[in-house]
């Protein structure tokens, strides 16, 4: 048999169920779905039972998915979709839920189907423990994390020899996107690519501005592989350039190290994140990096643990995040510099090793 690599997480969900005393959840989120059953699904719902004789987690899909789930994930239970959301499953099932899980993010429309399939049941949010499960990668995930991050050095090298005066940066941003399409399964994000004064704009769209050749460049791109994202930003600094460009990055690549540095079991987020802030702010820049330092990175390119402000999560071995400090100078110019990064028993692990 086909083997489990998410037999574990979900055996975690169900004792996370069973203490905080919910007989059930019921997950939608198709990045949930994947992370505690390994089956990516774009019409799906997962029932999890807890405990004793309602142990088992039913995979409910309709007819065109039935195959493939039954195929890639032996080990779950499969029911029609119609039958769970439908007027009377729980008769069928011959089971009554009194506490259930949901998560608080669902449309209205689906949680008011799902009052009418657990009548009488007491919601409670699971959002944020499945989100904290899936926060810790299993080893495998790991390896598909660096085996993305990878392709996505590769990428990136192959695409600046492609880079031309004379392009713009829709251009750039559409060789990039090329090759994720030719070796991978596409852009994990829409990438980002930034000419001169536009990367003071952090998340800029790419449009028709020209690239003379001597102007600095900013790219974000990330790569999807195996149903996995990477991340990564990095700059083409050009021979030339500005004593103001010079400082700002030299100034933003030592905040990168930094954090890179400073990421460690037992931080919380918003310590990483503050680290980082404080020395951006001792050197005159503190008001221009605007957003959060990263965010974790899996299955969706924002996951937790965040390294933000007032966050309070711990980051533990096996959790991915970002480190992306920047500085946007409105009008003038911008630097981010972004490293994937997995947390190990004694600091991290750099996945990104584009040269920076």
């Amino acid at each position: 048999m086909k083997k489990n690599r998410f037999g574990e997480r979900l055996a975690a969900f169900r004792e996370r169920l069973a203490e905080r005393k919910l007989d059930a959840a019921v997950v939608f989120g198709q990045a949930n779905v994947n992370g505690l059953t390994g089956v990516d699904c774009d019409n799906a719902c997962l029932l999890v039972s807890a405990g004793g004789s309602r142990a088992d987690a039913v995979f409910y899909t309709d007819f065109r998915y039935v195959p493939a789930v039954e195929r890639t994930a032996p080990w779950v239970k499969v029911g029609d979709i119609r039958k769970l959301l439908g007027e009377k499953p729980l008769k069928v099932r011959g089971f009554s839920f009194g506490r259930v899980g949901y998560e608080s993010d669902i449309s209205k429309a689906r949680f008011d189907r799902l009052r009418k399939v657990f009548p009488g049941a007491r919601f409670v949010d699971i959002a944020k423990d499945i989100r904290e499960l899936r926060a810790v990668k299993t080893p495998w995930e790991i390896e598909c994390l660096r085996a993305a991050e990878r392709l996505n050095d590769e990428i990136w090298r192959d695409a600046r020899k492609s880079f031309k005066a004379g392009m713009t940066e829709k251009d750039m941003a559409r060789v990039i996107r090329h090759l994720m399409i030719e070796r991978g399964d596409g852009e994990a994000f829409a990438t980002i690519v930034c000419v001169g004064r536009n990367a003071a704009e952090c998340h800029h769209v790419p449009d028709d501005t020209v690239w003379n050749g001597r102007e600095p460049v900013l790219v974000d791109m990330g790569v999807k592989l195996d149903g996995y994202c990477s991340d990564m930003t990095r700059n083409i600094v050009p021979p030339r350039q500005s004593r103001l460009y010079r400082k700002v990055y030299d100034l933003v690549l030592a905040a990168n190290e930094l954090g890179i540095r400073s990421v460690r079991p037992g931080i919380t987020g918003g310590q990483l994140d503050g680290i980082v802030r404080r020395f951006l702010r001792k050197n005159g820049f503190g008001k221009e990096f605007g957003h959060s330092l990263g965010h974790g990175v899996g299955m969706e390119i924002h996951e937790a643990p965040a390294a933000a402000k007032k966050v309070e999560t711990v980051l533990r071995p096996g959790m991915s995040v970002t480190i992306e400090p920047g500085v946007y100078l409105v009008g003038s110019l911008g630097v981010r510099i972004e490293d994937l990064v997995v947390v190990t028993e004694t600091g991290c692990e750099v996945l990104s090793h584009s040269e920076k």
